[in-house]
């Protein structure tokens, strides 16, 4: 039986990184169900007044309007379709490489960052060379102290965000991975199957 990690452990888990804009959260194995089952959350805003992140590791197989992208722009291996959470999902939002529009974008960590309009879009993905694109649709919003209070409560671990990770990782490996790279309980934590009676 794997040792799910206490709160003071959640607390250690890498001292260089905190609860913050830029910070990787990764869905504890004792999220078993739904959305946030073995997601990794991009936190783009954390203040005293709330804060909200982007899930980035769940692919999104959607069918986007012709006068936002034709099928073929989609051929673009720079480009990807995630489901970014439970709130707002018809809401389109970009996470992106490209520091091209500072007027239209903050950056969340170096080397990525939030925002574009369709215009950039269009370009972007036609632009086999350009910068690397996450359509993410939906959110994931957290009211003042309440993502504190998951964290302390061992709900989810934290790891600096990158734009490696964000960009070149799989998906389908990205919760491992970032576990993986805290070791100790974390790494260990990683090798439990996605269904537990398969073990």
């Amino acid at each position: 039986m794997v040792e799910i990690v206490n709160r003071e452990d959640a607390m250690e888990a890498i001292p260089y990184a905190q609860l913050e804009k830029g910070t990787f959260l990764i869905a504890s194995p004792e999220v078993e169900s739904g959305m946030f089952f073995r997601s990794v959350m991009l936190l783009c805003e954390h203040s005293p007044s709330g804060s909200f992140g982007i899930i980035v590791n769940k692919n999104l197989e959607l069918d986007l309007p012709e006068e936002i992208l034709s099928i073929e722009h989609l051929n673009n291996p720079r480009v990807g379709i995630r489901a970014g959470g439970p709130v707002q999902t018809n809401q389109m939002m970009l996470l992106h490489s490209s520091n091209d529009i500072p007027e239209q974008t903050i950056e969340i960590c170096k080397g990525v960052f939030l925002g574009g309009d369709i215009q950039f879009l269009q370009d972007a993905v036609l632009n086999m060379s350009g910068p690397e694109v996450r359509l993410c649709f939906g959110y994931s919003g957290w009211q003042a102290g309440q993502l504190e209070r998951e964290f302390l409560d061992g709900e989810w671990f934290i790891h600096p965000a990158s734009a490696k990770h964000l960009f070149e990782t799989p998906p389908e490996r990205l919760w491992q991975t970032l576990l993986q790279e805290l070791g100790g309980k974390y790494a260990t934590l990683s090798m439990i199957p996605e269904d537990p009676s398969l073990n």
